[in-house]
């Protein structure tokens, strides 16, 4: 069996409780489908240095990582991925859309309105358990 694909995914929040969320444009598999942006974990790299850069390439912007939320094993039709989950904060610069079809700003209370891609489900979910839970801002 062939490893999975390893990718990361920033789950990058304001103090209000906003979550970016990335939606997939037409050129992407799983087009239309929303997730937390990031991308592929190259050979050397840690799962956060993979994130800064990913973010810095598709975005735009610069973040800092904060701590881990999720680590999913999920099989799509023709690969399966290890997708990690962390959040972050935009150090500098501003979030532009150059991959996604659309980049937009939810409320943590909100996110499960969106179609989700299914390997992003369950961090969505944890993000919405624990801040529910505990009342404060993400970390």
């Amino acid at each position: 069996m062939k490893s999975p694909l390893h990718v990361v995914g920033a789950i990058i929040h304001k103090e209000q409780g906003e979550i970016l969320c990335a939606r997939r444009s037409s050129k992407m598999t799983l087009p239309g489908f929303w997730e937390f942006p990031g991308g592929k974990v190259e050979r050397g790299e840690t799962p956060q240095e993979a994130l800064v850069r990913e973010i810095q390439e598709e975005l735009g912007c610069y973040i800092r990582v904060g701590s881990f939320v999720d680590d999913t094993l999920y099989s799509y039709e023709t690969l399966t991925i290890r997708l990690e989950t962390y959040f972050a904060e935009i150090e500098a610069g501003t979030a532009v859309a150059t991959e996604h079809s659309e980049l937009r700003w939810v409320l943590w209370n909100e996110l499960q309105s969106l179609e989700w891609a299914p390997a992003d489900i369950p961090a969505v979910e944890k993000v919405v358990h624990q801040h529910g839970t505990n009342g404060s801002t993400v970390n």
